[in-house]
């Protein structure tokens, strides 16, 4: 019997194997996941937790819910993959063939990549909200916290859901005002990007959004290490940011085990063909999700419109077909605003994200680059489509592919 090997049950890796266990002939093909974690969180949630909005049981379920019958499940720490000999070893001792390997084994936080982020204040003044640990703890810390400078920082790209730190600073803001102490925070959303964003149009809108509620952007900061002891970051040009909590994005990084597997770059993510989803390395792995190094947002709506183009070219490269499905980069976000509001993004390689209606032209319901009520309402309804449609690899009525439909060209 042939193997089709996954590498990680996360978003990407589950939405793969649901999708491919109903596409592949069973008789023929034996599918194996493995994973080293049983617990199946729903990231975008965290973000929602230090403002008691999520609580921790509600972004996490096992992740056998979502496997479906018949399949090889084994959960252990991955040693490296063989390519060469199409192996992959586990840190166990445990070798497994394969003849195709689907890796996505996602990104991970790295605080200790940072000078002095991971020091005696972290967890109590200095938190991140990309684990469910941070999360929890920076929820406690806000509960009684008087007041003062609290700093979001962004000090390496890329990192996952890009637009987290622009929502973190906005459901900020709305947090304190409705306890009654907005005037006695003082918000800095501080990034080495030139602006709010990476896209220079939605940028120039977040960013006039983040200035009408009184958050300063900090813009260009190269952070070098942070200061413990007087409570400051400090740039590589020696500019100083004091203050009394700080939320950080952690340096991501793509698995240690891409790295002893000679498959990635140089922060272990895997080098892949951006269209086909292939590995450049061999033409029997491919790579989903954000172990992936192509150059779009890490955020589970790619794994889901990638999902689209990599289960036709990995069904094609099986039948010995040529790979013909093309992925575009396609990414979708919602942005929590706070108030109960939202804005959203639609974009893609070529496109940047632009204004207009989704996803029907002049009807919507939801507004590109707005802030409505009903883009908040499509935010929270996500966690439901999260778990009931896209882990278990349903179909949802938006296309793979970016359309232009609905969009107004600035040109």
């Amino acid at each position: 019997m042939k193997k089709l090997l996954i590498l990680g049950a996360g978003t990407a890796g589950t939405m793969m194997l649901n999708k491919l266990y109903k596409e592949i002939d069973r008789d023929e093909w034996e599918i194996t996941i493995v994973d080293q974690y049983k617990t199946h969180y729903y990231q975008p949630g965290f973000l929602f937790i230090p403002f008691g909005i999520y609580r921790k049981q509600d972004v996490v379920k096992p992740k056998y819910d979502f496997f479906p019958p018949g399949v090889q499940v084994v959960f252990s720490p991955i040693d490296r993959i063989a390519g060469e000999e199409n192996k992959v070893y586990l840190e166990d001792g445990k070798v497994l063939n394969y003849d195709f390997l689907i890796i996505a084994t996602g990104a991970v936080t790295r605080p200790s990549e940072t000078e002095g982020l991971k020091d005696k204040l972290w967890y109590k003044d200095i938190f991140d909200f990309y684990t469910i640990e941070g999360a929890v703890a920076l929820h406690k810390r806000f509960k009684d916290w008087e007041g003062g400078d609290l700093v979001m920082c962004i000090p390496e790209l890329p990192y996952k859901c890009p637009v987290a730190p622009i929502e973190f600073v906005c459901l900020a803001e709305a947090y304190f005002a409705e306890r009654g102490m907005r005037d006695k925070v003082n918000i800095k959303y501080v990034t080495l990007m030139s602006g709010a964003f990476t896209k220079p149009v939605a940028s120039k809108v977040l960013g006039d959004l983040l200035e009408e509620k009184n958050i300063e952007v900090v813009a260009d900061f190269y952070l070098s290490h942070v200061d413990n002891e007087n409570k400051k970051i400090v740039s590589y040009d020696e500019r100083e940011i004091p203050f009394d909590i700080l939320t950080i994005v952690p340096v991501n990084m793509g698995s240690e085990m891409i790295a002893r597997s000679g498959l990635g770059d140089d922060m272990n993510y895997v080098k892949t063909d951006k269209h086909t989803l292939q590995s450049e390395a061999f033409e029997n792995i491919f790579v989903i999700g954000d172990a992936a190094n192509i150059p779009t947002s890490k955020a589970g709506s790619v794994a889901h419109f990638a999902a689209e183009i990599l289960t036709e070219n990995i069904l094609a490269a099986m039948e010995g077909r040529e790979l013909t499905a093309s992925f575009d980069g396609h990414a979708n976000c919602y942005i929590e605003t706070g108030y109960g509001k939202g804005a959203l993004i639609d974009f893609n390689y070529e496109t940047e994200p632009l204004p207009g209606t989704f996803p029907l032209p002049g009807i919507g319901p939801f507004g590109l680059l707005k802030n409505t009520k009903m883009n908040h309402y499509g935010k929270l309804l996500f966690r439901w489509i999260y778990w009931h449609i896209l882990l278990r690899g349903k179909e949802m009525p938006i296309e793979a592919h970016m359309t232009m439909a609905g969009k107004q060209s600035l040109t």
